[in-house]
């Protein structure tokens, strides 16, 4: 993962985990979507997460390869953490590696062979990630730990940026945690969905690495709420 440049981010925490901040797009203001992007990155993002929506697979519809693309193209150092919330995703993964992307996040239950989709992205360059919707178990992912990069659990109902975290995912991330420990896997962990500065410590103290921050950093005073992230992990490190 790309490493921030600012000395003031602190990104590990007290139980030696890396954590990545990586601000949604989906709730920024598309008017100027370079100067959001500019301005989370200046700040200290290490990542920029494109939620991709078809209308099919979640209740809306966002934005496509014509976005990451052109985004690549302002900011060519930068990884993009690629999350296709879209039914068949192995139709469009190597055209969204194409586009920009860096990491390539499918949802298990949009495809019936998400071990070739893994293959696939994998051996186009980039890292490879599933997505686990509230509702699907673990246990579903028991054969593809061992090659999969990241594991996204979401803390929501995908489709829409704004919604309150569901506080049953922290068991969910836990038990990813212990089986990655235990079994010496090395995929990382993001959680999408609700996080703000009040519940996203918990995740990180449940296993996550990985941070999808939406609202709380597009839709508030960004700087300020930016803020208060590096705070509690400077203190979360200092502990």
């Amino acid at each position: 993962m790309k490493e921030t440049k600012k000395e003031q981010m602190s990104k590990t925490s007290k139980k030696g985990k890396s954590i990545f901040i990586s601000p949604s797009i989906l709730a920024a203001d598309f008017s100027c979507l370079g100067d959001e992007v500019r301005k989370v990155l200046e700040l200290g993002a290490d990542m920029i997460h494109f939620d991709v929506m078809d209308g099919v697979f979640v209740p809306n519809i966002s934005f496509g390869i014509p976005v990451v693309e052109s985004l690549r193209k302002k900011f060519d150092n930068v990884f993009f953490d690629v999350h296709l919330m879209i039914v068949e995703p192995e139709r469009y993964v190597l055209d969204f590696v194409k586009a920009g992307g860096n990491l390539i996040t499918f949802h298990i239950e949009a495809t019936r062979h998400p071990h070739r989709v893994i293959e696939t992205i994998k051996k186009s360059g980039a890292k490879a990630g599933v997505a686990l919707n509230p509702g699907t178990p673990v246990i579903f992912l028991k054969e593809l730990f061992d090659i999969l990069d990241v594991v996204l659990v979401m803390s929501v109902n995908p489709g829409f940026y704004g919604q309150e975290f569901i506080s049953s995912s922290l068991k969910k991330i836990s038990e990813l945690d212990i089986i990655r420990r235990e079994n010496g896997f090395n995929f990382l962990i993001g959680v999408d969905g609700g996080l703000n500065g009040e519940n996203f410590q918990k995740v990180i103290s449940a296993g996550a690495n990985i941070l999808v921050f939406g609202a709380f950093l597009f839709k508030g005073d960004t700087q300020k709420n930016f803020q208060t992230v590096i705070d509690k992990l400077r203190i979360d490190n200092s502990e």
